[in-house]
Protein backbone atom coordinates (compact mmCIF):
# COMPACT_ATOMS: atom_id res chain seq x y z
CA UNK A 1 0.00 0.00 0.00
CA UNK A 2 1.45 3.47 -1.01
CA UNK A 3 1.45 6.41 1.09
CA UNK A 4 -1.20 8.02 -1.24
CA UNK A 5 -3.66 5.69 0.29
CA UNK A 6 -2.94 7.89 3.98
CA UNK A 7 -5.29 11.23 4.04
CA UNK A 8 -3.65 14.04 2.22
CA UNK A 9 -4.63 16.54 5.13
CA UNK A 10 -2.41 14.58 7.80
CA UNK A 11 0.19 13.71 5.39
CA UNK A 12 0.47 17.62 4.92
CA UNK A 13 0.28 18.32 8.45
CA UNK A 14 3.17 16.07 9.43
CA UNK A 15 5.14 17.71 6.33
CA UNK A 16 4.65 21.19 7.79
CA UNK A 17 5.82 20.45 11.35
CA UNK A 18 8.46 18.35 13.03
CA UNK A 19 7.09 17.24 17.11
CA UNK A 20 9.80 19.98 18.30
CA UNK A 21 8.31 22.67 16.04
CA UNK A 22 10.80 23.17 13.50
CA UNK A 23 10.25 23.25 9.69
CA UNK A 24 10.42 19.97 7.82
CA UNK A 25 12.21 19.17 4.83
CA UNK A 26 10.14 17.71 1.75
CA UNK A 27 11.92 15.10 1.22
CA UNK A 28 8.76 12.70 -0.60
CA UNK A 29 8.85 8.85 -0.16
CA UNK A 30 9.04 6.32 -2.71
CA UNK A 31 9.77 3.59 -0.74
CA UNK A 32 7.46 0.03 -1.03
CA UNK A 33 7.65 -3.15 0.53
CA UNK A 34 9.88 -4.16 2.58
CA UNK A 35 12.12 -0.95 2.33
CA UNK A 36 9.36 0.92 3.28
CA UNK A 37 9.73 -0.52 6.84
CA UNK A 38 13.11 1.42 7.38
CA UNK A 39 10.56 4.27 8.26
CA UNK A 40 8.56 2.14 10.33
CA UNK A 41 11.65 1.47 12.65
CA UNK A 42 12.88 4.96 12.30
CA UNK A 43 10.49 6.49 13.86
CA UNK A 44 10.35 4.03 16.21
CA UNK A 45 13.97 4.91 17.61
CA UNK A 46 13.04 8.72 16.55
CA UNK A 47 9.87 9.18 19.17
CA UNK A 48 11.95 7.22 21.81
CA UNK A 49 15.00 9.06 21.76
CA UNK A 50 12.51 12.16 22.46
CA UNK A 51 11.33 10.47 25.76
CA UNK A 52 13.02 12.11 28.87
CA UNK A 53 14.32 8.40 29.83
CA UNK A 54 14.71 6.77 26.53
CA UNK A 55 16.29 3.23 26.02
CA UNK A 56 18.29 4.56 22.90
CA UNK A 57 20.04 8.45 22.44
CA UNK A 58 19.29 8.78 18.65
CA UNK A 59 19.55 12.07 18.12
CA UNK A 60 20.23 11.18 13.64
CA UNK A 61 16.73 9.68 14.15
CA UNK A 62 15.19 12.02 15.16
CA UNK A 63 16.97 14.75 12.68
CA UNK A 64 16.36 12.34 9.83
CA UNK A 65 12.39 11.40 10.70
CA UNK A 66 11.67 15.40 10.93
CA UNK A 67 13.09 15.71 7.56
CA UNK A 68 10.46 13.28 5.44
CA UNK A 69 7.25 14.23 4.35
CA UNK A 70 5.04 11.49 5.49
CA UNK A 71 2.72 10.52 7.76
CA UNK A 72 4.56 8.82 10.13
CA UNK A 73 1.67 8.03 13.22
CA UNK A 74 -0.86 7.46 10.35
CA UNK A 75 1.07 4.91 8.74
CA UNK A 76 2.53 2.67 11.74
CA UNK A 77 0.50 4.03 14.66
CA UNK A 78 1.89 4.70 18.13
CA UNK A 79 5.29 3.93 18.87
CA UNK A 80 6.10 1.29 21.38
CA UNK A 81 10.33 1.70 21.88
CA UNK A 82 10.31 -2.26 20.25
CA UNK A 83 12.62 -1.35 17.49
CA UNK A 84 14.68 1.11 19.93
CA UNK A 85 14.97 -1.45 22.35
CA UNK A 86 16.39 -4.12 20.03
CA UNK A 87 18.80 -1.35 18.39
CA UNK A 88 20.34 -0.41 22.27
CA UNK A 89 20.80 -4.51 22.83
CA UNK A 90 22.65 -4.19 19.50
CA UNK A 91 24.49 -1.29 20.23
CA UNK A 92 25.78 -3.15 23.25
CA UNK A 93 27.02 -6.09 21.23
CA UNK A 94 28.59 -3.72 18.50
CA UNK A 95 30.83 -1.67 21.22
CA UNK A 96 31.90 -4.59 23.22
CA UNK A 97 33.01 -6.45 19.89
CA UNK A 98 34.85 -2.96 19.20
CA UNK A 99 36.48 -3.22 22.38
CA UNK A 100 38.66 -6.04 21.07
CA UNK A 101 38.57 -5.22 17.77
CA UNK A 102 38.95 -1.41 17.55
CA UNK A 103 39.84 -1.27 13.34
CA UNK A 104 37.78 -4.22 12.66
CA UNK A 105 34.86 -4.01 9.69
CA UNK A 106 31.64 -4.15 10.68
CA UNK A 107 29.02 -4.98 7.65
CA UNK A 108 25.38 -3.74 8.75
CA UNK A 109 22.67 -5.66 5.92
CA UNK A 110 19.62 -4.64 5.24
CA UNK A 111 20.46 -1.13 7.12
CA UNK A 112 17.83 1.04 5.83
CA UNK A 113 17.96 4.33 7.88
CA UNK A 114 19.72 2.67 10.80
CA UNK A 115 22.17 5.39 12.24
CA UNK A 116 24.26 2.21 14.66
CA UNK A 117 27.19 3.47 12.77
CA UNK A 118 27.00 7.23 14.64
CA UNK A 119 26.09 5.58 17.77
CA UNK A 120 28.95 3.39 18.11
CA UNK A 121 31.90 4.99 16.52
CA UNK A 122 34.87 4.77 17.80
CA UNK A 123 36.81 6.63 15.16
CA UNK A 124 38.96 3.68 14.03
CA UNK A 125 36.37 1.25 13.17
CA UNK A 126 35.14 0.62 9.08
CA UNK A 127 31.70 0.35 8.46
CA UNK A 128 30.07 -0.86 5.54
CA UNK A 129 26.31 -0.17 5.07
CA UNK A 130 24.60 -2.63 2.17
CA UNK A 131 21.41 -2.07 1.05
CA UNK A 132 18.89 -2.25 -2.26
CA UNK A 133 19.27 0.28 -4.90
CA UNK A 134 16.15 2.54 -4.03
CA UNK A 135 17.10 2.17 -0.18
CA UNK A 136 20.45 3.49 -0.87
CA UNK A 137 19.30 6.00 -2.88
CA UNK A 138 17.19 7.31 -0.16
CA UNK A 139 19.43 6.96 2.97
CA UNK A 140 22.15 9.59 0.76
CA UNK A 141 19.53 12.15 1.74
CA UNK A 142 20.89 11.88 4.81
CA UNK A 143 23.73 9.97 5.84
CA UNK A 144 26.68 10.43 3.24
CA UNK A 145 29.11 7.68 2.70
CA UNK A 146 33.07 8.39 3.80
CA UNK A 147 36.07 6.33 3.71
CA UNK A 148 35.52 4.78 6.89
CA UNK A 149 31.24 4.73 6.09
CA UNK A 150 30.52 2.91 2.82
CA UNK A 151 27.83 2.20 1.52
CA UNK A 152 27.13 -1.00 -1.35
CA UNK A 153 23.78 -0.25 -3.55
CA UNK A 154 23.22 -4.41 -3.18
CA UNK A 155 21.07 -7.47 -2.21
CA UNK A 156 22.49 -8.75 1.33
CA UNK A 157 22.27 -11.99 -0.61
CA UNK A 158 24.62 -10.73 -3.51
CA UNK A 159 28.05 -11.94 -2.80
CA UNK A 160 29.49 -8.75 -4.48
CA UNK A 161 29.34 -7.04 -0.58
CA UNK A 162 31.46 -9.49 1.24
CA UNK A 163 34.04 -9.35 -2.01
CA UNK A 164 34.78 -5.39 -0.55
CA UNK A 165 35.62 -6.62 2.50
CA UNK A 166 39.17 -8.63 3.72
CA UNK A 167 38.29 -12.13 4.89
CA UNK A 168 40.97 -12.66 7.19
CA UNK A 169 40.31 -9.40 8.99
CA UNK A 170 38.06 -8.74 12.11
CA UNK A 171 34.74 -8.79 10.78
CA UNK A 172 30.69 -8.20 12.36
CA UNK A 173 27.77 -8.88 10.30
CA UNK A 174 25.11 -7.58 11.42
CA UNK A 175 21.59 -7.62 10.50
CA UNK A 176 18.58 -6.59 12.00
CA UNK A 177 15.43 -6.86 10.91
CA UNK A 178 16.03 -8.35 7.77
CA UNK A 179 16.39 -12.02 7.83
CA UNK A 180 12.75 -12.54 8.64
CA UNK A 181 12.16 -11.09 5.23
CA UNK A 182 13.70 -13.62 3.27
CA UNK A 183 12.50 -17.19 2.52
CA UNK A 184 14.12 -19.54 4.74
CA UNK A 185 16.07 -21.15 1.75
CA UNK A 186 17.68 -17.69 1.21
CA UNK A 187 18.66 -17.36 5.01
CA UNK A 188 20.43 -20.61 5.14
CA UNK A 189 22.42 -19.81 1.87
CA UNK A 190 23.11 -15.98 3.49
CA UNK A 191 24.30 -17.81 6.55
CA UNK A 192 26.29 -20.15 4.73
CA UNK A 193 27.98 -17.93 2.60
CA UNK A 194 29.21 -15.62 5.09
CA UNK A 195 30.74 -18.37 7.13
CA UNK A 196 32.46 -19.98 4.82
CA UNK A 197 34.13 -16.39 3.31
CA UNK A 198 34.43 -15.20 7.31
CA UNK A 199 35.55 -18.13 9.42
CA UNK A 200 36.80 -15.96 12.33
CA UNK A 201 33.68 -13.27 12.28
CA UNK A 202 31.08 -13.02 14.12
CA UNK A 203 27.48 -11.87 13.25
CA UNK A 204 24.47 -10.79 15.04
CA UNK A 205 20.79 -11.09 13.83
CA UNK A 206 16.98 -10.74 15.48
CA UNK A 207 14.22 -13.32 14.65
CA UNK A 208 10.86 -13.41 14.95
CA UNK A 209 8.66 -16.87 16.66
CA UNK A 210 7.21 -19.11 13.87
CA UNK A 211 3.65 -18.48 14.82
CA UNK A 212 4.13 -14.40 13.97
CA UNK A 213 6.06 -16.03 10.88
CA UNK A 214 2.69 -17.24 9.53
CA UNK A 215 1.10 -14.97 10.67
CA UNK A 216 2.33 -12.13 8.43
CA UNK A 217 2.01 -14.98 5.95
CA UNK A 218 -1.78 -14.61 5.72
CA UNK A 219 -1.73 -10.75 6.75
CA UNK A 220 -1.65 -8.22 9.60
CA UNK A 221 -2.67 -5.00 9.25
CA UNK A 222 -0.68 -3.19 11.25
CA UNK A 223 -3.12 0.17 10.97
CA UNK A 224 -5.93 0.73 8.44
CA UNK A 225 -2.90 2.28 6.29
CA UNK A 226 -0.26 -0.03 6.69
CA UNK A 227 0.27 -3.86 6.00
CA UNK A 228 3.12 -5.71 7.55
CA UNK A 229 5.33 -7.57 4.90
CA UNK A 230 5.06 -11.25 4.76
CA UNK A 231 8.15 -12.57 6.86
CA UNK A 232 8.66 -16.31 5.13
CA UNK A 233 11.36 -17.39 7.78
CA UNK A 234 10.65 -17.66 11.33
CA UNK A 235 11.84 -20.03 14.41
CA UNK A 236 11.36 -20.82 17.50
CA UNK A 237 14.21 -20.01 20.24
CA UNK A 238 14.55 -23.74 21.39
CA UNK A 239 15.42 -24.48 17.75
CA UNK A 240 17.56 -21.75 16.80
CA UNK A 241 21.10 -23.34 17.80
CA UNK A 242 20.60 -27.02 16.57
CA UNK A 243 19.33 -24.76 13.33
CA UNK A 244 22.55 -22.75 12.94
CA UNK A 245 24.88 -25.84 13.99
CA UNK A 246 23.28 -28.12 11.19
CA UNK A 247 23.52 -25.30 8.64
CA UNK A 248 26.92 -24.97 8.88
CA UNK A 249 29.77 -26.67 11.35
CA UNK A 250 31.92 -23.53 11.89
CA UNK A 251 30.66 -22.05 14.94
CA UNK A 252 32.50 -21.79 18.14
CA UNK A 253 29.38 -19.89 20.22
CA UNK A 254 25.99 -19.38 19.69
CA UNK A 255 23.77 -16.80 22.38
CA UNK A 256 20.25 -15.95 22.63
CA UNK A 257 19.46 -12.40 23.84
CA UNK A 258 16.12 -11.18 25.00
CA UNK A 259 14.80 -7.15 23.75
CA UNK A 260 11.81 -6.21 25.18
CA UNK A 261 9.22 -3.44 24.32
CA UNK A 262 9.76 -0.66 27.09
CA UNK A 263 5.92 0.21 27.15
CA UNK A 264 3.08 -0.06 25.44
CA UNK A 265 0.87 -3.76 25.03
CA UNK A 266 3.67 -5.25 23.26
CA UNK A 267 5.03 -4.97 26.54
CA UNK A 268 2.15 -6.25 28.68
CA UNK A 269 1.70 -9.45 26.26
CA UNK A 270 5.43 -9.88 26.59
CA UNK A 271 4.78 -10.11 30.30
CA UNK A 272 2.09 -12.08 30.35
CA UNK A 273 3.95 -14.62 28.35
CA UNK A 274 6.68 -15.31 30.13
CA UNK A 275 4.38 -15.49 33.33
CA UNK A 276 4.36 -19.60 31.29
CA UNK A 277 7.64 -21.36 32.22
CA UNK A 278 9.06 -21.97 28.72
CA UNK A 279 7.08 -19.86 26.87
CA UNK A 280 10.10 -17.41 25.73
CA UNK A 281 10.63 -19.64 22.74
CA UNK A 282 7.62 -18.22 21.43
CA UNK A 283 9.06 -14.56 21.54
CA UNK A 284 11.25 -12.79 19.43
CA UNK A 285 15.08 -12.44 20.37
CA UNK A 286 18.56 -11.57 19.29
CA UNK A 287 21.12 -14.26 18.13
CA UNK A 288 24.82 -13.34 18.16
CA UNK A 289 27.20 -16.16 16.48
CA UNK A 290 30.69 -16.69 17.08
CA UNK A 291 32.72 -18.57 14.34
CA UNK A 292 35.63 -20.71 14.92
CA UNK A 293 37.02 -23.99 14.89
Amino acid sequence: MSTATVPLRRRRAAARQSKNGEAKADIVVNLQGVSETMLWTLYDRACEARRPNPVLSDPESSRICAAIDYDFAGRFGVPDGSFAARAAEIDHLVLRWLEDHPNGVVASLGEGLETQAHRVDNGRMKWLTVDLPAAIAFRENFLQPSKRFRHIAASALDPLWAKEIDSDGDVLVVAQGLLMYLDPAAVKRLFNDIAARFPKAQMIFDVIPQWFSSLTMWGVMKTPYYRLPPMPWGIDTNDIEACLRAWSPGIESVSLLEYRAPRGWPRLADNLIRMHPGSEKYLPCLVHVTLGP
